[in-house]
């Protein structure tokens, strides 16, 4: 569906890893703190992401401020609705 894992926080799905590979989903915020970064799909027909490269892994520092910063921006889930409430 939408490739091997995703990544969450907070209760938002801020990205995945497919094929090995981290990729987040853009805002203006993290792509402000991810700079330079280029966008790609993490898998065909997927909306492009920002891939992060294994050798930013390295700063915990760093890559524990991108999930912040893109959650934030990124809305909150609309409740699924139960077999009970339809």
């Amino acid at each position: 569906m939408f490739g091997e894992y995703g990544v969450y926080l907070d209760g938002k799905m801020i990205g995945s890893v497919c094929d090995d590979q981290l990729f987040v989903k853009p805002t203006v915020s993290g792509g402000a703190h991810a700079k330079p970064v280029s966008d790609a799909p993490p898998y065909p027909g997927a909306k492009p992401h920002m891939p992060i490269g294994a050798d930013r892994w390295e700063d915990p520092d760093w890559l524990s401020e991108l999930p912040r910063v893109t959650a934030a921006e990124l809305p909150t889930p609309k409740p699924r609705k139960t077999k009970r409430d339809a």
